[in-house]
């Protein structure tokens, strides 16, 4: 009675606890599941420093992505913020409604479409900036220099995993 049964996920095997503690490795999360909890948790974090100024993750992400200056076609934004070209223009017309944004028909390739952050955007991102620093420095404070390492992990991941249209 009151016996329960571990099942370790990176085995399946099953061990008897007995009640006490098991001496035997404890269930590894995947991949997968710690970046996405991660993701959640960071992105609940920020939501509170975004809100204030009307944005979404999302809609802060692309503006973040267009402050570079340089016009960025809809399919590189799209790889580059993992998300469908349907939820990407729904993001633009958003950002484009609240003058943030504009786009502008490339001069080079007429079929593409470049999008820019507009005076009032990079204002917006410019003010917005040092507090979305200062949230996501917090998150990490706890990693010391690991922050560091664990950043540029996770860019060379970002870029090997990148499909070939946005890698850069």
């Amino acid at each position: 009675m009151g016996r329960t049964r571990q099942v370790t996920e990176s085995t399946g095997s099953t061990a008897g606890t007995g009640g006490t503690a098991d001496a035997g490795p404890a269930p590894r999360l995947q991949m997968s599941r710690l970046l996405g909890q991660v993701e959640r948790q960071i992105a609940r974090l920020l939501e509170g420093t975004l809100s204030t100024e009307g944005l979404t993750v999302d809609q802060w992400r692309t503006l973040d992505l267009l402050a570079d200056g340089d016009g960025h076609p809809m399919s590189e934004l799209a790889g580059s913020l993992v998300v469908p070209g349907p939820t990407l223009t729904k993001i633009m017309d958003k950002l484009v409604d609240a003058t943030l944004v504009y786009r502008l028909v490339d001069d080079r390739d007429r079929r593409r479409v470049l999008a820019f952050l507009s005076e009032e955007g990079r204002s917006l991102h410019t003010a917005i900036e040092p507090r979305v620093a200062a949230v996501e420095a917090e998150a990490v404070a706890g990693l010391g220099a690991d922050a560091l390492v664990l950043t540029d992990l996770l860019a060379r991941l970002a870029e090997q995993n990148a499909p070939a249209g946005a890698r850069g």
